[in-house]
């Protein structure tokens, strides 16, 4: 075939192939610009219901003090988990500088191919030491943990037992097992009775709650759940992201707190709260359940390893609190500060003697005016609404830090005060 009739042979197929492309093309736009259409109706509805979630953008380093884009001083923080003051401490930072040095930015792997170095085990032996638990596992976030281990713990034959106002990473993890699924009334202790009778024919039963509730800060009963737990043979599992470094006289947590650290099994809690505030999550308990979640927790298994920066900030936070219970003791005091005295000016303060005091509002617009306000006088908190909590249940969740000191508590008190009144909702 001469180059001519080549060339215009190929001309012709492309012009067959052409319209057949644009097909294609339209079909896939029109796809795109219809699923548009269905996104942009979800997010007015949002806008509409005031429930839309604005993020503010901070040009500091995390403390009691920030700098937020758009103002001009400092403004005092009221809503970070930093529950301790650790995430900006001296000795933290600087030995995240160190492990940045040392062990470089990154593993670039999984934990099982070439992502464990020694600091890595390192930490894992100290959580499992600060928690007077058989051995500690690490994960990238305590969401991975606890999408990780009920798959790998329970089967078919099994029961979980979950309190219904768990945190959202919990309800998903309890989605990927194959246990028998069972929910009982928040931190009701008949119901849950009624659920481990329901469940007796299980091979094994696992009774799940958070530790302390992260929305109106509440504690489990874990006296009266252990009680049940051993009265029909079940175990326990606690998520303590809330609890660790700051609740109990050393810091341990709400088992701790209520005297049951020997009668908890597994506990999962994180490094991105009072433990340096980075990231990071994990999971104490048996040994043998340890040895399991290596071989088989998918999160753990194809996730990459925790950084060594974020790895060195955490150690040093617990070997803080390993050596001394000092910044722990000073949470009570702070946060009964302010419960009693916004409790005084005619707010409704929810959970009991916990760092997170949740202003209740009600309304979710209320709730977003009022924090608008909060940081016009220099006071950062946040409005929580749906679908985070439950609908008419929108509030301020506002947080103690051992940072913070009195002043800085009654700064805050006041602005409440202040918005308050100028929105009717005290007088």
């Amino acid at each position: 075939m001469s180059l001519g009739k080549a060339s215009w042979s190929l001309l012709k197929a492309v012009r067959v192939v052409r319209p057949y492309q644009a097909l294609v093309f339209g079909r896939s736009y029109a796809a795109v610009a219809e699923a548009r259409v269905v996104l942009e109706k979800e997010l007015d509805s949002i806008r509409a219901a005031g429930t839309w979630k604005a993020e503010r953008i901070i040009t500091s380093k995390q403390g009691p003090q920030i700098n937020v884009e758009g103002s001009r001083s400092n403004i005092l923080n009221f809503c970070a988990n930093n529950y301790l003051g650790l995430s900006s401490h001296p000795d933290v930072v600087q030995a995240g500088i160190d492990a940045l040095k040392s062990y470089g930015a990154g593993l670039s792997s999984v934990r099982f191919i070439c992502g464990t170095q020694d600091l890595h085990k390192h930490l894992e032996q100290k959580l499992a030491e600060f928690h007077e638990r058989e051995d500690c596992i690490l994960y990238a976030s305590c969401f991975d943990a606890n999408a990780g281990l009920f798959e790998v713990l329970l089967g078919p034959d099994d029961a979980v037992l979950s309190d219904e106002l768990n945190h959202a990473s919990i309800i998903d993890g309890i989605r990927l097992c194959r246990a028998k699924r069972l929910r009982y009334k928040h931190m009701d202790l008949s119901d849950l009775e009624e659920r481990l009778k329901e469940s007796q024919s299980s091979r094994m039963r696992l009774i799940v709650t958070d530790g302390v509730f992260s929305m109106d800060g509440d504690v489990a009963p874990l006296p009266g759940i252990c009680d049940l737990a051993e009265k029909y043979g079940a175990m326990v599992f606690i998520d303590e992201c809330h609890a660790t470094g700051f609740l109990g006289p050393r810091g341990r947590g709400t088992d701790e707190l209520l005297g049951v650290m020997d009668r908890v099994h597994i506990i999962n809690s994180t490094l991105g709260k009072a433990l340096g505030g980075a990231a990071g999550g994990y999971t104490v308990g048996p040994k043998p359940l340890i040895d399991l979640l290596r071989q088989r927790s998918r999160p753990y298994l194809f996730s990459n390893s925790l950084p060594p920066p974020v790895v060195g900030c955490a150690t040093r936070a617990v070997e803080l609190l390993l050596a001394s219970n000092e910044i722990a003791q000073s949470m009570t005091a702070k946060t009964m500060r302010f419960r009693n005295n916004m409790t005084q000016a005619g707010f409704t303060i929810a959970g009991s003697a916990h760092p997170i005091c949740p202003v209740m509002l009600g309304d979710a617009r209320l709730a977003s005016l009022m924090a608008d306000d909060m940081l016009k006088l220099g006071v950062y908190v946040i409005g929580f609404s749906y679908p985070v909590v439950p609908k008419g249940k929108a509030r301020i969740r506002v947080q103690i830090s051992a940072a913070h000191t009195d002043e800085d508590i009654d700064i805050c008190v006041n602005a409440f005060i202040q918005t308050g009144r100028k929105h009717g909702v005290v007088s």
